[in-house]
């Protein structure tokens, strides 16, 4: 289960054949993510386990299942940017019970991600994952 934003993120990464074209995708995607202003730069909103400095804001929009889910985010590394932005692709507009069912690991492997970032990059992609499931999860349970 994708979003159309997300679909779109991987035919543009069928395209590119080039490793270093597709890193370049996801950093011009970090560029064009709305930045968070500094006042939500906070502890509370802070992803603890990368390596950079990663915050993310969730936007949940109605209550229980059906809340619609939506996030802000930014990190002071550009590739990690990128990385919020497609997951903000991949899960924006869901409700909080279809964000529990997204296999996030399969759908970024459909990117070759997996394959391309160093561990601790991974690492914080599922620190990332975690937090916005784990809200999800709290939301939908409300």
């Amino acid at each position: 289960m994708a979003t159309p934003a997300f679909e779109e993120i991987a035919e543009t990464f069928d395209f590119l054949d080039d490793w270093e074209d597709r890193y370049r995708h996801v950093i011009d995607l970090g560029k064009a993510f709305p930045p968070l202003p500094d006042a939500l730069k906070v502890p509370a909103t802070k992803v603890e386990g990368c390596a950079s400095q990663v915050w993310i804001v969730p936007k949940i929009e109605g209550e229980g299942a059906a809340a619609r889910f939506d996030f802000a985010g930014e990190s002071d590394a550009m590739i990690v940017r990128g990385l919020i932005a497609v997951l903000h692709a991949l899960y924006s507009g869901l409700t909080v019970a279809e964000v529990g069912r997204v296999d996030a690991v399969a759908e970024l492997g459909r990117l070759g991600l997996n394959e391309h970032l160093s561990s601790q990059r991974s690492n914080g992609v599922r620190a990332m994952v975690e937090r916005i499931r784990r809200v999800s999860a709290e939301a939908a349970a409300q």
